[in-house]
């Protein structure tokens, strides 16, 4: 009040409801939440109005704060001997360890008599009969799925079918490479035009430049672009791999 501070402002300042502000004002503690949020409360009250806070939290604990039901019991040392005492009076863990022993030794001694009291002659057949047949079906399974993988893995391929595309007018030389008969004859192609598929279980191509492309099967393979031209050995189930020079077809007579 001597501040001339609106209760709205500080509201809106503290963070605190009007009613709350009011309710600390009066000292009506019931319409509060609680002890903690009434301290809170107290601490930002007071530190906005400039207050020492510390001396506002002491002040309401001594005077409305009530003690907690463990402050009011009295610390005695011969309660507190009694029941280090009273904790002593347990089984002894070694007392403990030795009635399992016990028991385990009785659980065993009983199984080893009802065992022997049965017909010991039919035990022994079903418990070496039983992992023979063990291996057996093992085997079986193995062989069974090395059948499946043979039935299910697709057939290696045994021709090579290509089909040549150029890009360009390229100079082509085509053989078998098994019988060496020419298929191209050191032809030139022009851009657009397509050859027919060759299929053979090998062949050897020269092309004069780089203009080109080879149709394998399902995959495409541009042809190197090199000075003095390129061959290539193509065969079935590969990549095409580059000739020596030495190597390559020429497709002269």
């Amino acid at each position: 009040m001597r501040k001339r501070i609106d209760i709205v402002e500080v509201e809106s300042q503290t963070k605190i409801r009007a009613k709350y502000l009011r309710a600390l004002e009066n000292e009506e503690w019931d319409l509060l939440p609680g002890p903690t949020f009434v301290k809170t409360f107290l601490r930002t009250y007071g530190d906005f109005l400039g207050l020492d806070s510390k001396m506002l939290v002491e002040e309401y604990k001594q005077r409305f704060e009530r003690p907690t039901p463990q402050d009011l019991l009295p610390f005695s040392p011969r309660s507190a001997g009694r029941r280090q005492r009273g904790r002593g009076w347990g089984v002894p863990p070694f007392a403990i360890v030795a009635v399992i022993i016990v028991l385990l030794l009785g659980a065993l001694y009983a199984l080893g008599n009802w065992g022997g009291s049965s017909d010991g002659g039919d035990t022994s057949v079903e418990a070496t009969a039983t992992p023979s047949a063990t291996p057996a079906s093992s085997k079986g399974q193995g062989s069974s799925k090395k059948e499946k993988k043979k039935a299910t893995a697709p057939a290696k391929p045994t021709t090579v079918r290509l089909r040549i595309v150029p890009t360009g007018t390229v100079n082509v030389c085509l053989v078998s490479g098994v019988s060496g008969k020419v298929l191209i004859d050191s032809a030139n192609l022009d851009a657009g035009a397509t050859t027919r598929q060759f299929t053979a279980k090998r062949l050897k191509v020269t092309f004069g430049n780089g203009s080109a492309k080879m149709r394998i099967g399902k995959r495409t393979y541009q042809v190197a672009s090199t000075g003095n031209g390129v061959g290539y050995d193509l065969r079935p189930g590969r990549k095409p791999v580059v000739l020596s020079p030495a190597a390559r077809p020429t497709c002269v007579s």
